[in-house]
């Protein structure tokens, strides 16, 4: 049976905008994806996932419906030697289209039944209709007979991960203002998508792996497949299936399956601890009492003569020593245990520009192992800069933030 086969092509076509009479309408290779993709007797959920983001009060992107012999031809037949690397949802591959001379990315997801067919009509879906610099841009997409295939502007330097935790024996590792511009502009992603996409979007999968670098360093959300249309209205939460990376869901989440826009914040806390330390989430070939990051830092945060501890020693001590507590503070407030203590990510936005963008008495490095003896003023750290609700009080809350994790986190 055809997906949405008991809507009028009528139905998805328009939408009745909410300031009144005026109607949208979408794109076509969108309205007949939706149409003839077969979701077997999964239809009715998968209508519902439709209609959920064909809310979205934006104009579509001229997405590009590919043949499989186009993208056979743009792939090399999929040639070992254009191969990429592999996520959770498929295989990437290097291409090029001849006719543009562009270079693409195109990702060959596995042909799993109805779950890949989910996360492809999601990714589709929401990258046709959600537009901004900080989110990868999508190109097209192929589901000729049973091929799910997304194309995708290439991105020159690959991932976050690849820079930052899988560095290879002669790669220089990232400079500080450089890891707080990718944190700067991976932020404004999920603002986009929790203060201007309408209605709001739940990303749900933020970690290193996912945030991908073009060649100027500039980073961009990708791998949409599992991300959900947020509460509206009256609603609080959605409440959804658990899913995600181990080690990057907050904890409420994790127990409950109650979804909010607090849970990407909690997630890129992770993440930007992860930037600030060098650290993988989870590291199984660590020692047992370093495996779990967060974990690890709990008794650091507690200890300001311990923060030097957290920053990576690969950054030979090349950073700016208020810098670094700054961002530990930015961090542990992302990282509370209870939701409704965790800053807005426009909040976070705004005290991260201060850190990626510092005055010029900032940019000075320190090179020893333990910071200077703590002043009054070094107390209140990041109050004088940022002016967001991130620097009252942001030591309080570094030390304070981890004061009930670690039982969170053995439950999940």
């Amino acid at each position: 049976m055809g997906f949405l086969c008991c809507f009028k092509s009528s139905d998805l076509r328009e939408e009745t905008s909410i300031e009144g009479d005026r109607a949208r309408v979408y794109h076509n290779p969108l309205t007949s994806l939706v149409n003839n993709l077969s979701l077997g007797s999964d239809t009715g959920n998968h209508r519902s996932i439709a209609e959920e983001i064909l809310r979205f009060r934006n104009n579509p992107n001229s997405t590009v419906v590919f043949t499989f012999d186009q993208l056979l031809t743009a792939t090399f037949n999929f040639k070992a030697e254009c191969f990429l690397g592999e996520g959770g949802f498929g295989r990437v591959y290097k291409g090029r289209l001849k006719d543009t001379n562009q270079d693409i990315a195109v990702k060959q997801l596995e042909r799993n039944g109805l779950q890949g067919n989910r996360e492809f009509l999601v990714e589709v879906l929401m990258l046709s209709l959600l537009h901004h610099p900080n989110l990868v841009n999508l190109i097209g997409y192929c589901a000729e007979g049973d091929q799910r295939i997304l194309v995708y502007e290439y991105m020159a330097l690959g991932s976050l991960e690849d820079h930052l935790l899988d560095l290879s024996a002669n790669e220089k590792p990232l400079e500080w203002l450089r890891r707080m511009k990718i944190a700067e502009g991976a932020a404004k992603g999920l603002e986009y998508l929790h203060d201007t996409a309408n209605p709001p979007v739940i990303y749900r999968d933020f970690k290193a792996s996912n945030i991908l670098l073009d060649a100027e360093y500039n980073p961009k959300l990708s791998d949409f497949g599992l991300a959900k249309v947020g509460p509206t209205g009256d609603k609080s939460h959605v409440s959804t299936r658990v899913m995600g990376t181990y080690g990057y869901c907050a904890p409420e989440y994790a127990l409950t399956g109650q979804l909010t826009k607090m849970s990407d914040v909690y997630s890129f806390g992770v993440v930007f601890l992860e930037i600030i330390t060098g650290r993988r989430a989870i590291d199984l070939s660590k020692p047992s009492d370093e495996q779990n990051l967060i974990h690890w830092a709990e008794p650091r945060f507690k200890d300001k003569r311990r923060f030097v501890e957290m920053a990576d020693p690969l950054l030979e001590g090349r950073y700016p020593l208020k810098g670094l507590y700054q961002a530990l503070a930015i961090a542990a407030m992302c990282l509370q245990e209870d939701a409704t203590n965790r800053p807005l990510i426009s909040d976070v936005v705004t005290a991260i520009e201060y850190l990626a963008h510092p005055a010029d008495d900032s940019k000075e490095a320190t090179t020893g192992s333990q910071p200077p003896a703590s002043s009054a003023k070094e107390n209140d750290i990041g109050r004088e800069e940022g002016g967001s609700a991130l620097q009252d009080n942001s030591e309080r809350e570094a030390h304070s933030s981890s004061r009930h994790k670690g039982e969170s986190m053995d439950r999940m």
